[in-house]
């Protein structure tokens, strides 16, 4: 079994009357093995199809730049590169701090007519982090990090840096997560 610890950026605005939908921009991966080794990272920038300008808000919050997003493959591309780095026909399981990337990576292949089928290995950390703290309400990776005594490394809202900063809470925990 592979544990592929992953983070997603997606298109937002500052104004949440705005109700448009949001796509990924980014991609950040981390991929383990069962015994806790490292086996690579994916980081990918994916070129929105419905809002290909991003906001400046978007901007601000993850340090995307325009350009970043100007010179990326669009999302069949990049997701197709994401799946053949996973290897879906291997045993894997995805890993995210919330449902978020699971919901976003369906809504973003049914925009691109794509299966979701790949998407159904998955564990919210972050839920059942909760659980492992005996915590009322889930908390943010920021919090878990300063509750696990873990520095937040690189810039926190960049999809690789995430995935990064949640490996080190799922490696601490490894044998607790329950799939």
């Amino acid at each position: 079994m592979n544990y592929i610890i992953l983070d997603l950026e997606a298109t937002c605005w500052r104004d949440r009357s705005i109700k448009n939908q949001s796509e990924i921009i980014e991609i950040g991966a981390v991929k383990i093995n069962e015994q806790q080794e490292i086996i690579g990272e994916f980081n990918a920038f994916i070129k929105p199809k419905l809002h290909p300008q991003i906001s400046e808000f978007c901007t601000e919050l993850t340090t995307i730049e325009q350009s970043d997003i100007d010179s990326a493959d669009d999302f069949k591309t990049v997701i197709s590169n994401f799946q053949d780095w996973i290897d879906i026909d291997s045993d894997y399981l995805l890993c995210s701090w919330g449902f978020y990337d699971k919901s976003q990576f369906k809504k973003d292949c049914e925009l691109n007519q794509l299966s979701t089928q790949w998407v159904r290995s998955h564990i919210s950390l972050k839920h059942q982090y909760g659980e492992i703290k005996g915590l009322r309400r889930p908390m943010g990776m920021g919090g878990a990090l300063r509750k696990e005594r873990i520095e937040l490394e690189g810039t926190h809202h960049r999809g690789i840096d995430d995935a990064r900063n949640i490996l080190k809470i799922f490696l601490k925990h490894f044998d607790r997560w329950k799939h």
